[in-house]
């Protein structure tokens, strides 16, 4: 029997404010159970510290555990393919990060489009690189090393912690923005990097901050500038690579992304929760002591951030032809 449009029409609607209600339900009574928040990196790691920041806060706000699982390797593609074959119900969360916008056009042959089947929850902070040198190297400034490596091609060194690591893709959207040569050398992680930096066998490093603070307050490298728009509170004194180079930008950006499919009910309150705990004064100050700002933002907001930050990688993926190791 054909149902008159009209008939149709009220039990379509009607459908649709039982949905609503539904999910509003859902959302009220969410979390009923503990919370996992996939981590694609190993313990220790700062987007693995500020993750459990986070998953404290909000497991004492929600009154349910929300725990840090590790399931590190291939860049975080391991743990994001994890999340995205999950339960979309909210109760697996992916910690997400600057490897997932450049790993979407590093990898060619990916099980999953991040952009597509991950739904954004919050921005939770940026960490700075720092632009940093060997005190060997005959250099002060930003305009001074874009001068020395014009005049030496390929004679500087940048190591990194990897191909498509953080620390390389800054050093790669350097040379693509100054134009200048400097041969990149992959290591396996930042400290084996690091302890040849400090050695004098490589001479230039896009280290994070946080873990390269010491040295250059010790004096046993000399920092130059932070990637990040704004200039640190760690150390203040140091300026930005945008001062000289307008539009560089660069950083660790940790967020919650969940699989596509979660009721967004629950996507927003998470947002609500996650922006309630950027705003406490406890745990800004604990990201102020890992080099990290928080950054707030709406959901849509963040969505729009990845969107753009996988377009400009993908930009230098391409023009530095980065490869996976």
């Amino acid at each position: 029997m054909t149902l008159p449009r009209r008939r149709f029409l009220q039990l379509a609607s009607g459908a649709a404010a039982l949905c609503a209600m539904a999910g509003r339900a859902q959302a009220q009574s969410y979390p009923a159970r503990p919370v996992r928040i996939i981590v694609g990196f190993p313990p220790g790691q700062g987007i693995d510290i500020i993750m459990r920041l986070v998953a404290q806060w909000l497991s004492e706000r929600l009154g349910q555990q929300f725990v840090v699982e590790n399931r590190p390797g291939a860049g975080g593609n391991i743990a994001t393919e994890f999340v995205v074959r999950a339960s979309a119900d909210g109760y697996t969360l992916l910690a997400t990060g600057s490897n997932n916008f450049v790993n979407a056009s590093l990898y060619e042959k990916l099980s999953f489009d991040f952009i597509r089947d991950i739904a954004p929850i919050a921005s939770v902070a940026r960490v700075p690189n720092v632009m940093e040198v060997h005190p060997s190297v005959p250099v002060g400034t930003v305009p001074e090393l874009i001068a020395y490596a014009r005049a030496n091609p390929g004679r500087l060194n940048v190591a990194s912690a990897g191909n498509g690591s953080s620390s390389h893709v800054a050093a790669e959207l350097f040379k693509m923005m100054a134009g200048v040569d400097l041969l990149h050398v992959p290591y396996r992680g930042s400290p084996q990097a690091m302890t040849d930096l400090l050695g004098g066998r490589m001479q230039v490093m896009f280290d994070l901050l946080s873990t390269s603070v010491e040295h250059i307050s010790a004096g046993r490298l000399r920092g130059l500038a932070v990637t990040t728009a704004a200039r640190s509170e760690l150390l203040p004194a140091l300026p930005t690579v945008s001062e000289f180079l307008p539009g560089y930008e660069t950083s660790g950006l940790g967020g919650l992304g969940a699989p596509r499919d979660t009721p967004p009910e629950i996507l927003e309150k998470l947002n609500r929760e996650v922006n309630a705990a950027l705003a406490d004064p406890g745990i800004r100050a604990r990201f102020s002591e890992l080099g990290a700002v928080a950054v707030p933002a709406a959901r849509s907001d963040f969505a729009k951030l990845i969107a753009d930050e996988t377009a400009k990688w993908a930009r230098v993926v391409k023009f530095a032809g980065i490869k996976p190791a």
